[in-house]
């Protein structure tokens, strides 16, 4: 399947020479003729690039061509990196709740406040946040911090006694990761 998908903005020439080119590429290849229609096609793409003569205003993923003339293979390798680029940074976004994550930097922000995290804290986050039900300290040892005995430990308890108050310390937030008889959840 692909996911990559380059947008041409307000270049109809440029357009048919990619057109031209399509199966030798590795990306989907969409034209947009205003603002608009280019709003209504990002919508809806993850890893997309625009390709066009002037930067556009509060419009992320753009590569901008100057006037200066550059080899069509040149332009296909930029193209190439800037969608890997962006694909990177789209998957080290995790957003719980009304929190960001940026799953490279481990930190999670909301509002500008920012708290750095560790491996394990995000982890944990991700886990519960991704159950459908409450998880027990028994499956977060597991699964998270891949314990296979029986042995009685507290590392859970004493990980999610850290980052709640993290997290309180920060954003005020004592309603974030919530315990109850059946585990933890994140609601």
């Amino acid at each position: 399947m692909n996911n990559k998908n380059l947008i041409i903005y307000q270049h109809p020439i440029l357009y048919q020479i990619f057109k031209e080119q399509h199966e030798d590429l590795n990306f989907t290849i969409l034209h947009a003729e205003n603002k608009e229609f280019l709003l209504d096609k990002i919508k809806n793409l993850k890893n997309y690039l625009i390709l066009s003569k002037k930067k556009i205003e509060n419009i992320n993923n753009q590569l901008v061509l100057n006037n200066s003339s550059i080899k069509f293979f040149k332009l296909i390798e930029k193209i190439n990196i800037e969608l890997i680029k962006n694909n990177f940074i789209n998957q080290s976004e995790f957003i719980v709740k009304d929190y960001f994550i940026d799953l490279n930097s481990r930190q999670m922000s909301k509002n500008g406040k920012k708290v750095n995290l560790t491996e394990k804290e995000v982890d944990t986050i991700i886990y519960i946040s991704n159950a459908k039900k409450p998880i027990s300290a028994k499956e977060l040892e597991k699964y998270v911090w891949q314990y296979k005995s029986d042995i009685e430990t507290h590392t859970v308890e004493t990980h999610i006694y850290r980052l709640r108050k993290k997290i309180l310390k920060i954003f005020d937030d004592k309603n974030f990761l919530l315990s109850g008889k059946n585990g933890y959840k994140i609601i």
